[in-house]
């Protein structure tokens, strides 16, 4: 977090509105509720119990690693804070050919596939409904200063591709 974060020297825009912040907070708070509804008891597992999580840990690593490759493709243009920097252009190939924001999508993939092996329902709608508005909340900010940056070149991006989820969303 300390690395990727945008340098004032640098960056020509810079504008998070508390988003990082929340982010954090929110991570915190639904994995701290998701365990303690997490009604699970692990010393008595069975066939279904182990396929769940086995399912939660595929979901984990598939979103880790959409969230690296999304982070290596933007290079030095990727920060944790919302900031645009001097030379930075707008990136609408590999994986953002299709999804303007694959990097939210693999950390929300990883907080859902934490909820499934923590096997409990109410786990999985403490972390999937909170996550999901705190990143919508991020993405409006992010897009807010992206439009600002890239007006109709961003706007033309926007409307041919998906926000979080291919084809979906």
């Amino acid at each position: 977090m300390l690395v990727k974060r945008s340098k004032k020297k640098t960056s020509k825009q810079r504008s998070d509105k508390g988003s990082l912040a929340l982010l954090w907070v929110m991570i915190t708070l639904c994995l701290t509720f998701g365990f303690v509804f997490s009604f699970a008891n692990y010393h008595d597992w069975d066939l279904a119990k182990y396929i769940t999580v086995g399912i939660g840990a595929l979901i984990i690593l598939t979103g880790g690693l959409i969230r690296w490759i999304s982070i290596l493709q933007l290079k030095k243009a990727f920060t944790v804070d919302v900031a645009i920097g001097d030379e930075q252009t707008l990136k609408t190939d590999g994986m953002y050919k299709s999804i303007r924001h694959p990097s939210y999508l693999g950390l929300y993939l990883i907080m859902i596939g934490f909820s499934i092996c923590m096997y409990s329902f109410f786990s999985v709608l403490v972390i999937a409904i909170p996550m999901l508005l705190v990143l919508l909340y991020r993405i409006k900010v992010e897009e807010d200063v992206l439009i600002d940056e890239f007006g109709e070149r961003y706007i033309a991006y926007r409307a041919k591709t998906k926000r979080i989820f291919p084809g979906i969303f």
